[in-house]
């Protein structure tokens, strides 16, 4: 299944509490239950103002539209092609 990196832009996310990003999790999660197992959610990276989320969909249409129904942004949506770290140099 396609890997997706999603970018969101979120004002002072990164200064959330614990029980307040916990609270846009459960809502991401109750989305994804109501999608289906065609889209899961890895893990997401938060920074002062955006979130980076790591996403197997099987489109970009259903990461988008697991955006709308959750009511976060969806910026921008990338296909991971490939993954590198520094193994690959060897």
């Amino acid at each position: 299944m396609p890997k997706f990196l999603i970018e969101r832009q979120v004002p002072g996310v990164g200064q959330l509490s614990a029980s307040e990003l916990q609270a846009v999790c459960r809502k991401s999660v109750g989305v994804l239950r109501q999608l289906g197992p065609d889209i899961q959610w890895m893990e997401s990276y938060v920074v002062d103002d955006k979130l980076y989320c790591l996403y197997l969909a099987p489109d970009q249409e259903m990461v988008r539209e697991h955006a709308r129904l959750a009511g976060v942004p969806c910026n921008s949506i990338s296909e991971i092609k490939r993954i590198i770290d520094p193994a690959t140099a060897e």
